[in-house]
């Protein structure tokens, strides 16, 4: 599946997600659901969140993080050469969102497993 479909997927079963980007794992952007600039935000942030994880753990161990604040959370999920992060409401569930990027995640890789329940 193409990385925007894969987004717009992900804008359909996921309640917990605002704005999404999917990545090369390198930065480079594939799809984005936002405005440029928006898209451009959410890729650095995930890209610095996932790097800073991998200061603390080996690179290879860290395959999703979340960084929350008052007004939402920065999510992210990566895997075989492919990062999916999005923006979510205040107060979300960080499992469900993470979840729904791992099914959005395994949808842009080919990796077996079928789109979440909403």
């Amino acid at each position: 599946m193409d990385a925007a479909a894969a987004l717009a997927d992900l804008m359909e079963i996921s309640s917990q997600v605002e704005d999404a980007v999917a990545l090369d794992e390198d930065g480079t952007l594939l799809a984005a659901t936002g405005s440029a600039t928006s898209a451009q935000a959410l890729a650095s942030a995930a890209q610095d969140l996932l790097g800073r994880a991998a200061r603390v753990r080996s690179a290879a161990e860290v395959t999703d993080v979340a960084a929350l604040m008052r007004a939402g959370a920065v999510v992210a999920a990566r895997g075989k050469g492919r990062v999916v992060a999005a923006r979510t409401p205040a107060q979300p569930a960080v499992g469900l969102a993470l979840y729904d990027l791992r099914t959005c995640l395994r949808a842009l890789t080919g990796s077996e497993g079928g789109r979440a329940a909403a």
